[in-house]
């Protein structure tokens, strides 16, 4: 699957500790690292990232260390996802100052998804996506659930451009936004409107439309920038 792909890409940065604790805080927030998963075993996980085993173990410590990773000792053993990872931290003022750039990013990545799955997704990833409209649409009253499909949907499109680098930019886009997300109250009604323009772009991936996947995606992420706009604190 291009998400793990992505997930598991090799680090490039200078900073190879950081960027991996970043890269897997990330994946475990927003549910593509699930609860109680184990991870690949150490020597394969130095080989997919391209690191020292010494900064991956520092990097999975600290991951430990902030209630994110269980590390299970004995033949049967591993490092495994928390049942229940940390709540994140609330947003500080000066994220909560630059939520529009976070909203322009995600204009800019998800456009460009929105156009490249219109033309490329194939017939399995057009059934799963329209899956998760299912979900979020019985999900309306727990906003937990609708979130993770919410997350899944919008990088299931990327999965669908068939360009890791697209997932890699939408997993960031989308952890970034979960911060701001978080912070404000989920009528189901909005949820409901949110989900329909879902629909709407699944509608698009199987008329290959491209011109109106973006359209609708456009509306669909500008009403989010109105939401957080009139509920942020």
């Amino acid at each position: 699957m291009i998400a793990s792909d992505a997930l598991f890409a090799p680090v490039i940065s200078t900073t190879a500790f950081e960027e991996t604790l970043e890269r897997l805080s990330v994946a475990i927030k927003l549910g593509l690292l699930a609860p109680g998963a184990r991870l690949p075993a150490e020597r394969e996980l130095c080989e997919q990232l391209g690191i020292a085993r010494s900064t991956l173990r520092q990097a999975l410590t600290a991951l430990v260390q902030s209630g994110h990773l269980v590390a299970v000792r004995g033949r049967m053993g591993g490092t495994f996802v928390a049942d229940a990872p940390p709540a994140p931290a609330p947003p500080s003022e000066a994220a909560l100052a630059a939520w529009r750039g976070a909203c322009d990013t995600r204009l800019a990545v998800e456009l460009g998804v929105a156009m490249l799955a219109a033309e490329r997704a194939e017939r399995a990833q057009i059934d799963r996506l329209a899956a998760l409209v299912a979900m979020m649409a019985a999900g309306l009253e727990d906003f937990a659930a609708y979130r993770y499909a919410d997350v899944h949907f919008h990088i299931g499109l990327a999965e669908a451009t068939g360009s890791p680098a697209l997932v890699a930019a939408m997993t960031d886009s989308q952890g970034a936004m979960s911060d701001l997300v978080a912070q404000i109250p989920h009528p189901p009604e909005v949820l409901a409107w949110s989900n329909a323009q879902h629909a709407r772009l699944v509608d698009c991936l199987e008329q290959r439309d491209g011109a109106l996947a973006v359209r609708v995606m456009k509306d669909h992420l500008r009403g989010t920038e109105h939401v957080l706009a009139g509920l942020l604190p």
